[in-house]
């Protein structure tokens, strides 16, 4: 039986990430990805003319013919089989696609349901434990994770294993729980009228929040800081960064604000979803703060729920590591399409 491939990628509000990989037997063993290749989403005009570019490549152009089945995830809602990116404002349609780049079948799903069933798959070295809890078999399990923008996903298990259910949970009203997040609240809304969510917990967020106490006299960004965001195109990332190694007064005080904000927000969908399986912190951000998230201020926020504090204090919770999670979600997707 000649070679087939998987065609998959992971679109966010920010870069997407492509890979070609080798299908192989077996429902758990891992496609044997021969190519791959990040986009900065902001080069193009859509997602058509980056598969485009993905697919003329040496390597992928060489295994063309043998692609047996593509799934792309995409940052925002899907409905029969195509979207609009929330915060690109692209439209796709997965069977579009699949006529003008004359592939066999192109499935679209949310990024958070490719993530979701991406952590099934993650090898024990790809997470971090920052609550051990009381895990509870076929429970339901949730996935949450800040980025470009922030996603989450549900789990719950049906017959022999998870089943992931999208959400748009990152866009709920924001809920202060402070006198300090009420501040922010009404300075964000000078601005959104309406704050989500996710104008506070993700990259733009944590930008947001710097301002907001530099505006309301929390500090100045030292020249250090200042000169780091001029030369490099993420701010956001600037800030995390400085902030992880204490160099800037201001940043630190950013980033403690962002994570009680993100444990207590991820702390409400425990309790929505009762995640006894799990709660799993995935996206572009929390990889490179899992230090911060591991000191304690995090889980604070999450177990910080009143009479119910014992209940989420019980739940496991766990970092993932592995920044392409949705990518390799998407790929076990398209595995399953070719069966």
């Amino acid at each position: 039986m000649s070679r087939q491939y998987l065609l998959a990628a992971d679109v966010g509000g920010t870069k997407a990430a492509l890979a070609l990989a080798l299908a192989v037997a077996g429902a758990t063993a891992r496609p044997e990805i021969v190519a791959q290749h990040v986009y900065a989403c902001q080069e193009f005009d859509g997602l058509q003319p980056i598969l485009a570019d993905f697919l003329q490549q040496p390597v992928v152009a060489a295994h063309r013919g043998a692609i047996a089945a593509a799934c792309f995830s995409v940052a925002g809602p899907v409905a029969a089989n195509s979207a609009t990116l929330t915060n690109l404002g692209w439209k796709i349609s997965g069977n579009a696609l699949a006529v003008e780049l004359r592939l066999p079948e192109v499935r679209l799903m949310n990024d958070f349901s490719a993530a979701g069933r991406g952590i099934g798959r993650l090898a024990p070295g790809e997470l971090e434990t920052l609550q051990a809890g009381s895990p509870m078999a076929k429970a339901a399990r949730l996935i949450i994770g800040a980025g470009t923008g922030l996603g989450v996903g549900l789990l719950t298990w049906q017959d022999d294993g998870y089943t992931v259910h999208p959400s748009e949970a990152g866009h709920a009203d924001f809920a202060p729980v402070d006198e300090l997040q009420d501040r922010l609240l009404a300075h964000l809304r000078r601005s959104f009228g309406r704050v989500s969510y996710e104008r506070v917990v993700s990259g733009p967020g944590l930008m947001r929040i710097f301002s907001f106490l530099q505006e309301t006299g929390a500090g100045i960004p030292s020249r250090q800081l200042q000169e780091a965001s001029k030369q490099r195109a993420d701010t956001a990332e600037v800030i995390a960064e400085f902030a992880m190694a204490r160099l800037d007064p201001l940043a630190v005080r950013t980033l403690d604000l962002f994570v009680s904000i993100y444990g207590a927000f991820a702390g409400n969908l425990a309790l929505t979803t009762l995640a006894r399986g799990g709660v799993y912190v995935s996206g572009g951000i929390a990889p490179r703060i899992a230090p911060k998230l591991k000191d304690g201020a995090f889980l604070r926020a999450f177990v910080q729920k009143g009479r119910f504090s014992d209940l989420l204090a019980a739940m496991p919770v766990h970092v993932v590591m592995n920044p392409q999670v949705g990518l390799l979600g998407a790929l076990f997707e398209a595995a399953c399409m070719r069966e």
